[in-house]
């Protein structure tokens, strides 16, 4: 069984993320979207919150699942047998980074990456600016699944 791992922190999930793992899951037999934790960092939504709304955004993905991990994520593959660690690229400034983080990961571990360069639609899309446009009011909701962006739009008017 090919298996890969497509691990991000996914706070809050988007549709650039989903474009990535839907189309993971066209080449995997089995994808493992890996909700990383940070304890050094408050994400704005709980990881069991971002772990519902990915789970409900795959839901019409079969052959994927959603799962979490605090630590190295070749650990998390070592311990699960996942070969490939599937990653997007927006812009050329991700592929210096990623290029870095794919060799430590083979390095340690054998694990190998595979980069999957975004839509083009997708290439601006962040966690991080869907966040602060969401904040100051302006509309998301098409950059977003249905129940993140709903869940986006409480969890700020819940902080106001």
């Amino acid at each position: 069984m090919r298996r890969a791992v497509c691990p991000g922190s996914y706070d809050p999930p988007t549709n650039g993320h989903l474009d990535i793992i839907e189309r993971a899951a066209g080449v995997f037999d089995e994808v493992v979207v890996a909700v990383m934790i940070n304890k050094s960092k408050r994400g704005l939504f709980a990881v069991d919150e971002r772990m519902d709304l990915l789970r409900t955004s795959v839901g019409h993905l079969p052959n994927v699942k959603v799962d979490s991990w605090y630590g190295l994520l070749v650990q998390y593959c070592q311990k699960h047998d996942i070969k490939v660690i599937v990653k997007g690229l927006r812009a050329v400034s991700d592929f210096d980074y990623e290029l870095q983080m794919a060799q430590m990961n083979n390095e340690l571990s054998g694990v190998e990456t595979l980069f999957m360069p975004t839509k083009a639609g997708n290439s601006f899309l962040s966690s991080s600016l869907v966040k602060e446009v969401a904040t100051h009011g302006g509309s998301v909701a098409h950059l977003l699944p249905p129940v993140v962006d709903e869940a986006l739009r409480r969890r700020i008017a819940e902080s106001r």
